[in-house]
């Protein structure tokens, strides 16, 4: 597994989200949607894959297996930014990692998977599962991430050992120790939402 995670990381300094080609309309517009969602992906997953819509409806089908949608609830005209939405592309084990996260329950995967999140969250608590609000984070917890990948293991206790310290640029695990325990792995601009420590 190091070993591929040291071709990931290679790969991936090179990877970051660019707004040059941002279309010109409404931020709820297909068009937008589109754009924004299948960012959350280097182009050669996104570009292919299957777009969720705010409303939930595909808004456009892919061909390979992948799926780009935000995971926050849209608001009235739409995402200020792709960030805004917690944009993510996710194949199916992905998803069913996701979902059993959304919902609280255990991931049940029959494999390893991976969720490409490039452009970036509104942020979480490393450490406990579900904390939204920097308000209610334990102290120096909260990370609002730019671009990264994550390893969602089958077995999360094969992460054991790995750092939860966030703030080295390494791949660090986020919710250690839980049903939930993933690899979360920076790329270029990881901490351009992040206060400086």
């Amino acid at each position: 597994m190091k070993y591929v995670i040291s071709l990931l990381i290679v790969f991936l300094i090179s990877c970051s989200t660019s707004t040059s080609d941002e279309p010109n309309v409404s931020h709820d517009s297909d068009e937008w949607q589109i754009w924004a969602y299948s960012k959350a992906a280097p182009d050669f997953i996104g570009e292919f894959a299957t777009i969720v819509g705010g409303d939930g409806k595909v808004i456009r089908e892919g061909s390979n297996g992948w799926t780009c949608t935000a995971t926050l609830e849209m608001p009235e005209g739409g995402f200020e930014t792709p960030q805004h939405g917690n944009t993510l592309c996710a194949d199916e084990e992905g998803f069913n990692w996701a979902e059993a996260y959304m919902t609280g329950g255990k991931p049940n995967m029959k494999r390893d998977a991976y969720i490409w999140m490039l452009n970036g969250d509104m942020g979480e608590d490393n450490t406990k599962a579900g904390v939204l609000n920097k308000e209610d984070s334990a102290e120096g917890e909260w990370i609002e991430s730019g671009a990264h990948l994550m390893l969602m293991p089958k077995d999360p206790s094969s992460l054991d050992g790995q750092t939860t310290d966030f703030n080295s640029g390494a791949p660090y695990v986020m919710f250690a120790g839980t049903d939930y325990a993933h690899l979360m792995i920076p790329v270029e601009g990881y901490y351009n939402y992040q206060a400086k420590q």
